[in-house]
């Protein structure tokens, strides 16, 4: 589970990079209904800035960007929380991964920067000083797992647990259909597991894509919430489908293209 205690190596933070944050803003409120609010009033042409804070009942549980890399896609990024983002950085940098932003100042709230795993998924890491993170999580219309799609689970693994000092434990899925690594934070109880590690080497095998963080977000109905992203101009890669112990859950796509998992968890 995700939890707002942000222990070092857990997710703290996600946002997403889209070309129009209005129709990004519109999506997801009709989704989840989710409103935003700007960092910076005022400095965007619609007065609403260029970064935008998502809140459900007044507490923030994500934000929207423009994108900036040049050839960057619109995609969810997760940021893991660091007491010592020098340290973090090269920790990555020495695993094999590589760095995209360096470490930067954001005014007094905390430090950030933005990484890439040697099988080229991308990730963030959070420093926090007056801001810690997320103020809802593992709710519905809030974020309670993220994963990992890459090329090779035990590579991936490797790097992560030299960064952050992740353990894993491995689940069997159905049909023999691969191996799902479920991750917890260095020195945390089981319960304390926030997310999974898979190989779909396939879905990566024609060089179009490349291995990627995505987010699960909670749903009290996840039908009706699919329904929502259809109805909104989103689409589903998969399901709606129950998962044994795990709940009923979909695979889903904005307008943008960015993935997202919708789940109901199954009862605890």
């Amino acid at each position: 589970m995700i939890t707002t205690d942000f222990v070092p190596g857990s997710p703290c933070w996600l946002d997403l990079g889209v070309p129009d944050l209005d129709a990004a803003a519109a999506f997801y409120g009709a989704v989840f209904g989710w409103r935003t609010a700007s960092m910076d009033p005022g400095s965007g042409a619609d007065g609403e800035g260029d970064y935008r804070m998502l809140q459900l009942d007044g507490r923030t549980v994500g934000a929207l960007g423009k994108l900036t890399e040049e050839g960057a896609r619109p995609a969810w990024m997760v940021y893991f929380s660091t007491p010592a983002i020098e340290e973090t950085v090269t920790a990555a940098e020495r695993a094999g991964g590589t760095v995209r932003t360096p470490a930067s100042e954001v005014a007094e709230e905390g430090r950030f920067a933005q990484l890439t795993d040697p099988q080229g998924a991308q990730f963030a890491v959070w420093q926090p000083g007056s801001y810690p993170g997320l103020q809802a999580v593992d709710g519905p219309g809030s974020l309670g797992w993220v994963e990992l799609y890459t090329t090779d689970s035990a590579a991936a693994q490797r790097f992560y647990g030299e960064v952050f000092g992740w353990t894993g434990q491995d689940m069997e899925l159905p049909g023999q259909s691969g191996t799902y690594t479920m991750v917890t934070p260095k020195g945390q109880p089981p319960e304390r597991m926030f997310g999974g590690v898979m190989a779909v080497p396939g879905m990566f095998a024609s060089g179009g894509a490349r291995p990627y963080w995505h987010p699960v977000f909670g749903s009290a109905d996840c039908d009706a919430t699919v329904a929502l992203v259809r109805e909104s101009g989103g689409a589903v890669s998969m399901g709606p489908e129950d998962a044994e112990g795990v709940g009923r859950l979909a695979v889903c796509t904005d307008p943008d293209g960015a993935e997202l998992v919708v789940l109901t968890p199954a009862p605890r």
